[in-house]
This record gives C-alpha cells, structure tokens and sequence, in this order.
C-alpha cells in the first residue's frame, strides 16, 4: 500500500540539474528507461523496510504539503501534519493536525480508540494485533487510515514491491543535514519518489507523490524526522477519556453496506 491517500499533493520544487553528493562506495544513478526496474532501487526499499522493522521504541512526525486542483486546473495548496510514538510490537499514539481537524489514534495492545478532540467523541474497538495488522484492520473494516501507515507495511510481505512498474536510483540529494539516496519509481497512475538515508540505517526523509491520472499532476511532499530515543512512558498509549467526552460507535464498512446491492 502505497500513501497515495493521504493527500492529493504538491508542488515540488523541481531543480534543472540537482546536485549529486557522489561517495566513493555510492552507486551511480541509473539512467532514465522507460519501464525500466532497477533491481537496486527495489534492493533499496527491501533494507529500508528491514531496518524499520528493527525499530522497538521509535517517534517520528511528518509535514505534509498537498495540492486541490480546482475545475479550472487552479491548484490550491494546503498542509497538514502528524506525530507518532510506538513501541513494539502493538502500542501507538498518533496525532493528525490540519486546520480542519484534530484526530487522535491510540492503541494498547488490547483495544483501539479513535479520539476527536473538539467534538468531544470518541470511538473504541477490542483488537490485539500487531501494528501491521491494526493498519489493515483499520483501515478494510472502518475506512480509518493512519497516518504513516508504510511504516509499518515496508519490510513485510504487504509492502507493495510487485506492484512497481519502473524504478530508478535518481542520485544523492541532503534532507536537513542528511545524506540521502534518491529513488524514483511508478506505479499505475502515481508516481513516487522517496529519499532514505545512506548508510547501515536507512530510513525514509522525504516522499513525494505525483498523480498523473489528473492532467494537472498535483503532487504531495512529506518530510519525517525520527527520534530513535524517546523518552516517552508507555501509560501514553491508554486512552483515558476527558471529562464531558461521548463514547460513539465506531461502525465498520460491513455494516454500512449491509443491505445493500452486491
């Protein structure tokens, strides 16, 4: 599962020629073919998705950037952003932040719970999965995504690597003081490109996704920054409901369908 809903995009800030940090054991970026998959790009994705799942205690927050393309093609831009602490291998907390609203997710390893803090609602389900399973289940049964969700998907049989149609090393680009690996690939309509750090540890600094099914080709950018050392305490994951707060039922996509033509 790629990303591909969290926003419909940016527009990024494309360079004529971008500059190359060339290392002496850096691969050279591959030339651009058409259809092309470039086996180390794929190699790329498969350590990344390793190392991420090598992570127990972990915080990382995003800033995304996206695009609205209006009927005339006008795009209008508009931000959003995320936090999330986790500890392996099923407690979470995330926060989602846009000037639209304010949703909060927590798990504890036992249930599930769905906070909306200016409406005063909650919702909670029993679940005692993993982290990837709660992804999907999430996500297939109530039609809730969670932001980040490749985080937990990548290095498992779910990431989606047989999906890519073209894959390509783009170069090495700096992400804040970050030497990263650029990569670029397409998938059906969308195209991706991720930046992952170099070295033993590589972990994903910045994607950005392209809609090409829209003749405009809006685009979203998100950054991640990590902090591998949290401090936090895991009674963070426990939802404790505040004062005046309603419990509402959290009702799954089977049950909205139900009577419905199949």
């Amino acid at each position: 599962m790629l990303q591909t809903k969290l926003a419909p995009g940016l527009l990024a800030l494309a360079l004529a020629a971008p500059f190359a940090y060339a290392q002496s054991a850096s691969p050279e970026p591959a030339k651009a073919v058409a259809g092309a998959v470039n086996p180390g790009a794929i190699q790329a994705l498969k350590d990344m998705g390793a190392h991420l799942q090598t992570l127990n205690r972990f915080t990382v927050s995003t800033t995304l950037t996206g695009e609205r393309v209006l009927a005339d093609s006008q795009k209008l831009q508009h931000s959003a952003a995320a936090e999330i602490d986790v500890h392996r291998p099923n407690m979470l907390r995330a926060k989602m932040v846009s000037p639209r609203a304010v949703r909060e997710i927590f798990y504890d390893g036992k249930r599930a719970t769905i906070s909306l803090p200016a409406q005063k609602a909650y919702s909670t389900v029993e679940f005692t999965g993993n982290l990837g399973e709660l992804v999907s289940k999430l996500e297939d049964h109530y039609g809730v995504e969670l932001p980040m969700a490749d985080m937990f998907l990548w290095g498992t049989p779910a990431a989606p690597l047989d999906k890519i149609e073209s894959a390509m090393n783009a170069g090495q680009d700096f992400i804040d003081n970050d030497l990263c690996d650029h990569y670029a690939f397409r998938q059906g309509n969308i195209d991706w490109q991720i930046w992952i750090t170099t070295g033993a540890k590589p972990l994903p600094r910045k994607l950005v996704i392209t809609n090409r099914s829209d003749e405009a080709r809006p685009q979203s950018v998100q950054y991640f920054d990590w902090n591998l050392k949290p401090t936090f305490k895991d009674s963070i994951f426990k939802f404790t409901p505040p004062k005046g707060a309603t419990a509402v039922e959290l009702r799954s996509l089977e049950k909205k369908g139900e009577g419905a033509p199949k």
